[in-house]
Protein backbone atom coordinates (compact mmCIF):
# COMPACT_ATOMS: atom_id res chain seq x y z
CA UNK A 1 0.00 0.00 0.00
CA UNK A 2 0.73 3.42 -0.87
CA UNK A 3 0.32 6.84 0.91
CA UNK A 4 1.63 9.33 -0.27
CA UNK A 5 5.37 8.91 -1.34
CA UNK A 6 5.12 6.23 1.31
CA UNK A 7 5.29 2.29 0.25
CA UNK A 8 4.34 0.16 2.87
CA UNK A 9 5.62 -3.35 2.71
CA UNK A 10 2.51 -4.70 4.79
CA UNK A 11 -0.79 -3.46 4.51
CA UNK A 12 -2.03 -3.82 7.95
CA UNK A 13 -1.63 -1.04 10.47
CA UNK A 14 -1.55 -1.25 14.54
CA UNK A 15 -4.37 1.01 14.79
CA UNK A 16 -4.19 4.20 17.88
CA UNK A 17 -4.87 2.82 21.28
CA UNK A 18 -4.92 5.03 24.56
CA UNK A 19 -2.88 3.36 26.69
CA UNK A 20 -1.79 0.40 24.79
CA UNK A 21 0.19 1.46 21.72
CA UNK A 22 3.09 2.72 23.43
CA UNK A 23 6.67 2.48 21.46
CA UNK A 24 7.70 -0.79 22.97
CA UNK A 25 4.04 -2.61 22.17
CA UNK A 26 4.77 -0.35 18.82
CA UNK A 27 8.18 -2.32 18.11
CA UNK A 28 6.70 -5.20 18.89
CA UNK A 29 4.09 -5.45 16.77
CA UNK A 30 6.30 -4.20 13.61
CA UNK A 31 8.26 -6.86 14.64
CA UNK A 32 5.74 -9.05 13.90
CA UNK A 33 4.82 -7.95 10.29
CA UNK A 34 2.99 -4.45 10.89
CA UNK A 35 3.49 -2.44 7.94
CA UNK A 36 2.93 0.83 10.29
CA UNK A 37 2.27 1.70 13.96
CA UNK A 38 0.42 4.85 15.09
CA UNK A 39 1.11 6.19 18.02
CA UNK A 40 -1.53 6.72 21.16
CA UNK A 41 -3.69 9.73 20.12
CA UNK A 42 -1.50 13.44 20.90
CA UNK A 43 -3.52 16.06 22.13
CA UNK A 44 -2.24 19.19 20.22
CA UNK A 45 -3.32 21.15 23.15
CA UNK A 46 -0.68 19.30 24.86
CA UNK A 47 1.94 19.53 22.14
CA UNK A 48 1.61 23.30 21.88
CA UNK A 49 1.90 23.97 25.66
CA UNK A 50 4.98 21.70 25.93
CA UNK A 51 3.42 18.79 28.27
CA UNK A 52 5.75 17.21 29.87
CA UNK A 53 3.77 13.75 29.18
CA UNK A 54 2.84 14.47 25.66
CA UNK A 55 6.17 14.74 24.71
CA UNK A 56 7.03 11.93 26.31
CA UNK A 57 5.02 10.09 23.91
CA UNK A 58 6.53 10.99 20.72
CA UNK A 59 9.52 8.21 22.42
CA UNK A 60 10.26 6.67 19.09
CA UNK A 61 13.68 4.80 17.77
CA UNK A 62 14.62 4.09 13.97
CA UNK A 63 13.28 0.70 14.35
CA UNK A 64 9.94 1.51 14.53
CA UNK A 65 9.78 3.23 11.23
CA UNK A 66 7.50 3.79 9.31
CA UNK A 67 5.51 4.66 11.78
CA UNK A 68 2.66 7.73 12.52
CA UNK A 69 1.84 10.39 15.17
CA UNK A 70 -1.83 10.89 15.57
CA UNK A 71 -3.18 14.24 16.87
CA UNK A 72 -6.27 14.83 18.45
CA UNK A 73 -8.16 18.71 19.20
CA UNK A 74 -10.83 20.63 18.08
CA UNK A 75 -8.98 23.96 16.81
CA UNK A 76 -8.11 24.50 13.26
CA UNK A 77 -4.84 27.08 14.02
CA UNK A 78 -3.68 24.72 17.50
CA UNK A 79 -3.75 21.62 14.91
CA UNK A 80 -1.70 23.28 12.45
CA UNK A 81 0.86 24.68 15.11
CA UNK A 82 1.25 21.26 16.13
CA UNK A 83 1.61 19.30 13.09
CA UNK A 84 4.55 21.95 12.57
CA UNK A 85 6.29 21.29 16.09
CA UNK A 86 6.00 17.91 15.26
CA UNK A 87 7.53 17.86 12.19
CA UNK A 88 10.66 18.71 13.77
CA UNK A 89 10.74 14.93 14.62
CA UNK A 90 11.41 11.22 12.71
CA UNK A 91 8.02 10.24 11.89
CA UNK A 92 6.49 9.28 8.33
CA UNK A 93 2.45 10.21 8.55
CA UNK A 94 0.43 12.39 10.80
CA UNK A 95 -3.17 10.82 11.01
CA UNK A 96 -5.68 13.20 12.63
CA UNK A 97 -8.29 11.37 15.31
CA UNK A 98 -11.93 12.30 14.26
CA UNK A 99 -13.09 8.68 15.54
CA UNK A 100 -12.53 8.52 19.24
CA UNK A 101 -16.30 8.11 20.89
CA UNK A 102 -14.86 8.62 24.46
CA UNK A 103 -17.28 10.96 26.54
CA UNK A 104 -14.59 13.00 27.51
CA UNK A 105 -13.21 13.83 24.12
CA UNK A 106 -17.01 14.25 22.38
CA UNK A 107 -17.63 17.06 25.39
CA UNK A 108 -14.69 18.76 23.27
CA UNK A 109 -16.09 18.71 20.02
CA UNK A 110 -13.38 16.21 19.20
CA UNK A 111 -12.54 12.68 18.16
CA UNK A 112 -16.25 11.63 16.80
CA UNK A 113 -17.69 14.90 17.14
CA UNK A 114 -16.30 16.56 14.33
CA UNK A 115 -18.62 13.92 12.67
CA UNK A 116 -21.89 15.78 13.73
CA UNK A 117 -23.01 18.06 10.73
CA UNK A 118 -22.83 21.01 12.73
CA UNK A 119 -18.86 20.41 13.26
CA UNK A 120 -18.68 19.30 9.25
CA UNK A 121 -16.61 22.71 8.32
CA UNK A 122 -14.44 22.89 11.46
CA UNK A 123 -13.06 19.01 10.48
CA UNK A 124 -12.43 20.30 7.08
CA UNK A 125 -10.23 23.17 8.47
CA UNK A 126 -8.41 20.87 10.60
CA UNK A 127 -7.49 18.38 7.85
CA UNK A 128 -6.45 21.39 6.12
CA UNK A 129 -4.16 23.07 8.89
CA UNK A 130 -3.09 20.12 9.59
CA UNK A 131 -2.02 19.33 5.79
CA UNK A 132 -0.73 22.95 5.45
CA UNK A 133 1.84 22.38 7.89
CA UNK A 134 2.80 18.79 7.94
CA UNK A 135 6.16 17.69 5.99
CA UNK A 136 4.44 14.26 5.30
CA UNK A 137 1.32 12.51 4.15
CA UNK A 138 -1.19 13.70 6.24
CA UNK A 139 -4.24 10.64 7.15
CA UNK A 140 -7.65 10.96 8.72
CA UNK A 141 -9.57 8.54 11.22
CA UNK A 142 -13.04 8.30 11.16
CA UNK A 143 -16.19 6.63 12.10
CA UNK A 144 -19.13 5.33 9.88
CA UNK A 145 -21.03 8.69 11.22
CA UNK A 146 -22.95 9.56 14.48
CA UNK A 147 -25.53 7.62 14.53
CA UNK A 148 -27.33 4.90 12.16
CA UNK A 149 -29.53 7.92 10.49
CA UNK A 150 -26.40 9.80 10.25
CA UNK A 151 -24.24 7.57 8.09
CA UNK A 152 -22.02 10.31 6.18
CA UNK A 153 -18.36 8.02 5.65
CA UNK A 154 -18.19 8.36 1.85
CA UNK A 155 -19.03 12.20 2.30
CA UNK A 156 -16.80 12.74 4.86
CA UNK A 157 -13.93 10.43 2.96
CA UNK A 158 -14.43 12.53 -0.15
CA UNK A 159 -13.88 16.16 2.25
CA UNK A 160 -11.11 15.10 3.34
CA UNK A 161 -9.57 13.96 0.75
CA UNK A 162 -10.68 17.21 -1.12
CA UNK A 163 -8.41 18.83 2.07
CA UNK A 164 -5.89 17.06 1.21
CA UNK A 165 -5.48 14.19 2.93
CA UNK A 166 -3.43 11.71 1.39
CA UNK A 167 -5.42 8.59 3.00
CA UNK A 168 -8.13 7.56 4.94
CA UNK A 169 -9.02 5.14 7.57
CA UNK A 170 -12.76 3.83 8.40
CA UNK A 171 -14.23 2.03 11.56
CA UNK A 172 -16.82 0.97 10.20
CA UNK A 173 -18.87 1.75 13.39
CA UNK A 174 -20.88 4.59 14.51
CA UNK A 175 -20.36 6.58 17.42
CA UNK A 176 -23.39 5.62 18.98
CA UNK A 177 -22.24 2.24 18.61
CA UNK A 178 -19.01 2.95 20.36
CA UNK A 179 -17.59 -1.01 20.54
CA UNK A 180 -20.43 -2.77 20.29
CA UNK A 181 -22.77 -4.50 17.47
CA UNK A 182 -21.28 -5.30 14.53
CA UNK A 183 -18.67 -3.39 12.21
CA UNK A 184 -20.92 -3.02 8.54
CA UNK A 185 -18.27 -3.57 5.65
CA UNK A 186 -20.77 -1.87 3.60
CA UNK A 187 -19.94 1.40 4.73
CA UNK A 188 -16.33 0.43 3.60
CA UNK A 189 -16.81 -0.48 0.18
CA UNK A 190 -19.06 2.80 -0.30
CA UNK A 191 -16.06 5.18 0.99
CA UNK A 192 -13.72 2.86 -1.57
CA UNK A 193 -16.12 3.17 -4.38
CA UNK A 194 -16.20 7.17 -3.31
CA UNK A 195 -12.23 8.03 -3.28
CA UNK A 196 -9.65 8.20 -4.88
CA UNK A 197 -7.26 7.68 -2.06
CA UNK A 198 -6.36 4.90 -0.41
CA UNK A 199 -8.74 2.94 2.14
CA UNK A 200 -7.96 1.35 5.11
CA UNK A 201 -10.72 -0.93 6.85
CA UNK A 202 -11.26 -0.75 10.68
CA UNK A 203 -13.45 -3.37 12.62
CA UNK A 204 -13.44 -6.37 13.60
CA UNK A 205 -10.10 -7.78 12.97
CA UNK A 206 -9.44 -10.68 14.98
CA UNK A 207 -6.66 -12.63 12.99
CA UNK A 208 -4.43 -12.26 9.95
CA UNK A 209 -7.34 -14.15 7.60
CA UNK A 210 -10.29 -11.39 8.71
CA UNK A 211 -7.88 -8.60 6.94
CA UNK A 212 -7.85 -10.31 4.03
CA UNK A 213 -11.02 -11.34 3.79
CA UNK A 214 -11.88 -7.73 4.71
CA UNK A 215 -9.96 -6.19 1.39
CA UNK A 216 -11.86 -8.91 -0.45
CA UNK A 217 -15.00 -8.28 0.39
CA UNK A 218 -14.66 -4.48 0.03
CA UNK A 219 -12.15 -3.61 -1.95
CA UNK A 220 -9.99 -1.36 0.99
CA UNK A 221 -6.87 -1.17 0.35
CA UNK A 222 -5.33 -2.06 3.91
CA UNK A 223 -6.37 -2.94 7.64
CA UNK A 224 -5.99 -0.90 10.58
CA UNK A 225 -6.22 -3.24 13.25
CA UNK A 226 -6.85 -2.07 16.85
CA UNK A 227 -8.39 -4.33 20.20
CA UNK A 228 -7.89 -7.20 18.09
CA UNK A 229 -3.85 -6.65 18.28
CA UNK A 230 -3.94 -6.88 21.77
CA UNK A 231 -2.29 -9.87 23.25
CA UNK A 232 -2.35 -10.92 19.65
CA UNK A 233 0.74 -9.40 17.92
CA UNK A 234 0.30 -11.96 15.95
CA UNK A 235 -2.57 -10.91 13.67
CA UNK A 236 0.00 -9.05 11.89
CA UNK A 237 1.45 -12.18 10.13
CA UNK A 238 -0.01 -15.24 8.49
CA UNK A 239 0.94 -18.27 10.76
CA UNK A 240 -1.16 -16.46 13.38
CA UNK A 241 -1.41 -17.22 17.00
CA UNK A 242 0.62 -20.08 18.93
CA UNK A 243 -2.20 -22.47 20.82
CA UNK A 244 0.91 -23.14 23.49
CA UNK A 245 2.55 -20.75 25.88
CA UNK A 246 5.86 -22.37 24.89
CA UNK A 247 4.84 -20.99 20.95
CA UNK A 248 4.41 -17.75 22.53
CA UNK A 249 7.08 -17.57 24.91
CA UNK A 250 9.75 -15.85 22.43
CA UNK A 251 7.54 -13.29 21.59
CA UNK A 252 5.95 -12.44 25.30
CA UNK A 253 9.79 -12.84 26.47
CA UNK A 254 10.52 -10.04 23.48
CA UNK A 255 7.44 -7.42 24.70
CA UNK A 256 9.46 -7.76 28.48
CA UNK A 257 12.67 -7.29 27.02
CA UNK A 258 11.72 -3.75 24.42
CA UNK A 259 9.76 -2.99 27.53
CA UNK A 260 12.67 -2.80 29.63
CA UNK A 261 14.66 -0.65 27.04
CA UNK A 262 12.12 1.71 25.48
CA UNK A 263 9.63 2.65 29.07
CA UNK A 264 10.17 3.81 32.69
CA UNK A 265 9.45 0.52 33.06
CA UNK A 266 8.84 0.88 37.16
CA UNK A 267 6.43 3.49 37.33
CA UNK A 268 4.43 1.59 33.88
CA UNK A 269 5.09 -1.81 35.91
CA UNK A 270 0.95 -2.58 35.62
CA UNK A 271 0.63 -1.62 31.55
CA UNK A 272 3.13 -4.10 31.41
CA UNK A 273 1.64 -6.26 33.20
CA UNK A 274 -1.64 -6.07 31.32
CA UNK A 275 0.05 -6.20 28.14
CA UNK A 276 1.44 -9.66 29.43
CA UNK A 277 -1.71 -11.42 31.35
CA UNK A 278 -3.35 -10.71 27.57
CA UNK A 279 -0.71 -12.96 25.69
CA UNK A 280 -1.91 -15.53 27.88
CA UNK A 281 -5.63 -15.32 26.58
CA UNK A 282 -6.83 -19.00 26.10
CA UNK A 283 -4.55 -21.09 27.20
CA UNK A 284 -4.61 -23.73 30.08
CA UNK A 285 -3.87 -22.10 33.91
CA UNK A 286 -3.94 -18.53 32.24
CA UNK A 287 -5.68 -17.78 35.50
CA UNK A 288 -3.60 -18.84 37.79
CA UNK A 289 -0.60 -17.66 36.10
CA UNK A 290 -2.33 -14.21 35.31
CA UNK A 291 -2.88 -13.55 39.34
CA UNK A 292 0.71 -14.56 39.80
CA UNK A 293 1.87 -12.16 37.21
CA UNK A 294 -0.58 -9.62 38.47
CA UNK A 295 1.55 -10.00 42.20
CA UNK A 296 4.98 -9.42 40.93
CA UNK A 297 7.27 -6.24 42.15
CA UNK A 298 9.64 -6.25 39.03
CA UNK A 299 10.01 -7.58 35.17
CA UNK A 300 12.65 -10.07 36.75
CA UNK A 301 9.36 -11.29 39.04
CA UNK A 302 7.20 -11.12 35.68
CA UNK A 303 10.38 -13.43 33.45
CA UNK A 304 10.33 -16.02 36.61
CA UNK A 305 6.96 -17.07 36.61
CA UNK A 306 6.76 -17.66 32.87
CA UNK A 307 10.02 -19.48 32.48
Amino acid sequence: MKIGSLCLENPFVLAPLAGYTDLSFRRLCREMGAGLVVSEMISCHGLVYGQKKTLAMLKTVPEERPWAIQLFGNEPEIMGRAAALVSERPFDIIDINMGCPVRKVIKRGSGAALMKAENLHIAEEIIQAVVANAPCPVTVKFRSGWNHDNIIAPEFARMAESAGAAAVAVHARTWAQQFGGKADRRVITAVKRAENIPVIGNGDILRYQDGLEMMDETGCDGIMVGRGALGNPWVFCPQGMPESLTGRLPVILRYLELAEQDLDYERLLFRIKNHTCRYLSGLRGAAELRKQIIACASLKDIRSVLC
